[in-house]
């Protein structure tokens, strides 16, 4: 039954999971937009559906909801990027407008914190919210799915963010060790200090950190670090229990929920 509802996973995600440009492991990545190799179609379709100021309007539950005025995230950032062509020409890329702010706000102060890491978003929302199978949320431009940060050896690591849509489908253990290469694992700490980021910065907007998605068997050793212990003393709420699917399928990225204060 599992293989069957990962291959449907797999249809549903968006095939064309394109190759970014080769990412070298290095003691100082380059950041600056200007210094990133950009895809032209990219940007034309970031400019022709960024959308304009007129306020989103997110509606429903996150499981069973909408969004008007939705706005379209940038491909590119100073020290981030979307994980994916295809899933974003196919406009799955999109959040409500103070979701967009509280993303920005938080890259811009984690590039002040750790300049010399680069980050991906993954999978959103679309224009108007509603279903984005395979996704069981997502729909009212509250969701986001972030790309866990990865190190080898203490050092970031990047290989793995070349795989597209097909990221989601990497298998990493309960310690969060990828199950090809243990020497490449998750930054519990990184992660930890990116939630907290997004917690404040959401407090700017009216908002904050409603629900956190990760593989249970993670927390202790994400709550051991030290922004895990003032994580797990933030009064943010990570799921404490998971069908057996969704928790293995929750593994190589974290999923984020924001609500209104």
């Amino acid at each position: 039954m599992t293989n069957i509802i990962i291959s449907l996973l797999l249809i549903s995600l968006i095939s064309c999971a394109s190759q970014e440009d080769k990412i070298e492991k290095k003691d100082k990545i380059e950041h600056s937009e200007t210094e990133q190799k950009k895809d032209p179609e990219i940007l034309a379709y970031y400019n022709k559906n960024k959308g304009n100021d007129t306020p989103s309007k997110s509606t429903g539950a996150v499981s069973n909801g909408k969004m008007e005025n939705g706005k379209l995230l940038p491909f590119y950032g100073e020290n981030f990027s979307y994980f994916d062509k295809g899933s974003y020409l196919g406009g799955r890329a999109y959040v409500n407008n103070k979701v967009k702010t509280i993303l920005l706000d938080s890259y811009q102060q984690l590039y002040k914190e750790v300049p010399n890491r680069k980050f991906r978003i993954m999978e959103t929302a679309n224009k108007s919210g509603g279903e984005l199978k395979p996704h069981r949320t997502h729909q009212t431009g509250l969701s986001v799915d972030f790309m866990m940060p990865l190190i080898q050896n203490d050092t970031p690591y990047y290989e793995l963010d070349k795989t597209g849509t097909m990221h989601y489908l990497l298998a990493f253990n309960n310690k969060g060790e990828y199950g090809k290469d243990t020497t490449v694992k998750v930054d519990f700490n990184l992660m930890a200090r990116h939630i907290l980021i997004l917690n404040e910065k959401a407090k700017s907007e009216g908002m904050k950190v409603a629900k956190v998605i990760i593989k249970i068997e993670y927390k202790d050793d994400l709550f051991a670090t030290k922004y895990g212990k003032k994580l797990k003393n933030s009064g943010i709420y990570i799921v404490k229990g998971l069908p057996k699917l969704i928790n293995s399928l929750h593994d190589e990225h974290y999923h984020i929920d924001f609500k209104a204060l």
